[in-house]
């Protein structure tokens, strides 16, 4: 998924995150009625010279009136107080970006899930069997798993959600990436089909999804938000049904206010078990997150870059509450291949070897962060720990870039960088920046676009280089190298393309052998950086403040917070 981390450079993930916690959106808060008390009239008598007779008009019953949900409603002993951003949405099949899932997660499931080490784990379904040589999976639901209104979840709502994911009047950017290797999926999204083929109710219990081939991921890519299960009678009610979902996950939406909070409350009847804490409240744009923290207004909070040596500090008290959680995170320069002068391969390189990454990250990013050599990050089965990567060798850059097809800088075309956020530049893109100036002669120009619509926005807008975070949604390769690398990859937004890239890459989607697998990423990995596809930068960490009475909190390598697992010990 897209990282929603402040994409310039120079930025820590965390940061931008806000913070790790949970679920939410914007929604309209859950009103509280109450009756409005009756007008108090007053009877004047009419002089008996009156003639003209007075009617009195009957009084129309009170008219109950919203009392708007508050924070301060909510017993504090009880409630996690969170800061986080509005999401841009809580529609499963719609959401792109970490932070709407950091709330889908925790009100909608799905078939399986991730656990906190990204293997695959049962959900909604109990069990299943993969048969037919990789190409067919049976799931088996769970007995008593219902949605938050009670009802029963059935295999024909697991076949409506994927049906409805995959309609293209739905609109899913994501049901092609994560649904694609289903059987008939393709066909539907194009509009030749009706209904998914690959998709059948055996019985009320029981649901069978075929593939088109044996793909070792295809568990794992059912645990993104766009396999989720939804109430069809609830996606009936409008446009913005996602207001009031009616979910299946371990918390339920209480309340929800536009750029001001969103509440989650505790799913009693979760067929997992209830959560631990009756409520989750997260405050939108409340503060800077870390002095929230420090006043207890909140009671966890993401560390950003103008904080952590203060907190990292063994004789700051606040050191003994920081935890630090890898993610499955990359962040790198692109290139735009389609447009000069990053069509030729040279230019590509000499950029690349004109940037010091080890300055950025050790000196602007203060060690904070991980320099990446490769495009997989830790954690990641195909990760190399020695990959050589790009060196940093200026010299060898300006000789490359005297032998490019435009033979120097003085030739080169204006040459914009793309990236989110508003006002001036960051540190690190201007570290950036002034490494190409110097190394290069070569004057680069940058270009922001706001960051909450960074994503919707890039594939369209994109100059010749551009900022780009991407977290694996499930821990394989594919998820990385396929998906942004692919000449038909649904994030290759430098539309980058080599032949032999997208063989090696198909072979691998099919290759059931783990080790062949891998050794195919890793040949991937290779011509990529012989062909200077990207400038990887950094792998992500997240520093998180969590109060000592907070039991349980953690972020996965998504960075997503295990909201069902806290409790608290006040």
């Amino acid at each position: 998924m897209f990282s929603d981390h402040k994409l310039s450079i120079g930025v820590l993930a965390a940061a931008s995150l806000v913070l790790a916690a949970a679920c939410g959106q914007d929604a309209t808060s859950t009103p509280t009625l109450g009756p409005t008390p009756a007008p108090t009239s007053t009877f004047t008598p009419v002089p008996e010279t009156t003639l003209t007779p007075v009617i009195a008009t009957p009084t129309s019953p009170p008219t109950p009136t919203e009392v708007p949900f508050s924070l301060s409603d909510l017993p504090r002993e009880a409630t996690l107080m969170l800061s986080d951003v509005n999401p841009t949405t809580l529609d499963p099949a719609l959401t792109m970006d970490s932070r709407s899932h950091r709330y889908v997660a925790h009100i909608f499931s799905g078939l399986v899930k991730l656990d906190a080490d990204l293997r695959v784990v049962p959900d909604l379904a109990e069990s299943w069997e993969i048969l037919d040589g990789g190409t067919r999976y049976v799931f088996h639901l769970r007995e008593g798993a219902t949605f938050h209104s009670g009802k029963a979840v059935t295999a024909q709502d697991i076949k409506d959600s994927l049906e409805r994911a995959t309609d293209p009047e739905t609109g899913s950017e994501t049901a092609q990436i994560y649904l694609g290797d289903i059987l008939g999926v393709t066909r539907k999204l194009t509009g030749r089909a009706q209904e998914i083929s690959g998709v059948r109710v055996l019985n009320e219990q029981t649901v069978e999804i075929l593939t088109d081939a044996p793909k070792p991921y295809v568990l794992a890519k059912l645990t993104y938000p766009v396999a989720a299960v939804v109430d069809m009678d609830n996606v009936a009610a409008g446009e913005e049904w996602f207001r009031s979902p009616n979910g299946t996950g371990p918390f339920k939406l209480k309340a929800w206010e536009d750029e001001q909070f969103l509440v989650l409350e505790r799913n009693q009847d979760y067929y997992l078990g209830a959560p631990g804490v009756e409520f989750v409240a997260f405050r939108f744009l409340a503060g800077v997150p870390i002095r929230l923290y420090e006043t207890d207004e909140i009671d966890a909070a993401a560390v950003g870059i103008s904080s952590l040596q203060r907190v990292l500090d063994p004789q700051e008290p606040l050191s003994q509450e920081l935890h630090i959680f890898q993610e499955l995170t990359i962040f790198f320069t692109g290139f735009n291949v389609s447009k000069p002068p990053f069509d030729d391969p040279l230019v590509r390189r000499a950029f690349a070897l004109a940037l010091d990454r080890e300055r950025l990250v050790r000196v602007v990013l203060e060690d904070t962060v991980q320099r990446a050599n490769g495009f997989l990050p830790p954690g990641m089965p195909g990760y190399i720990a020695d990959f050589p990567g790009i060196p940093y060798d200026p010299e060898e850059a300006r000789q490359l870039l005297a032998s490019s097809d435009y033979g120097g800088p003085e030739e080169l075309p204006p040459i914009v960088y793309t990236t989110s956020g508003q006002g001036s530049a960051d540190a690190v893109m201007e570290a950036t920046v002034d490494m190409w100036r110097t190394n290069l002669g070569v004057e680069v120009t940058v270009r922001q676009i706001e960051s909450g619509s960074y994503f919707d926005r890039i594939a369209d807008e994109v100059d010749n280089l551009f900022d780009y975070g991407w977290i694996a949604d499930y821990p394989d390769p594919e998820n990385v190298l396929d998906i942004l690398f692919h000449s038909q990859g649904a994030n290759n937004t430098g539309r980058y393309a080599n032949d032999l890239v997208d063989t090696l890459l198909e072979e691998a989607r099919v290759e059931r052998v783990v080790q062949r697998r891998l050794d195919t990423y890793r040949r991937v990995q290779q011509l990529l950086f012989t062909d200077a596809a990207a400038i990887p930068l950094w792998y992500d960490r997240n520093y998180v403040l969590v109060k000592p009475y907070v039991k349980g909190y953690a972020l996965n390598p998504q960075g997503i917070p295990t909201l069902a697992d806290v409790r608290l010990e006040r």
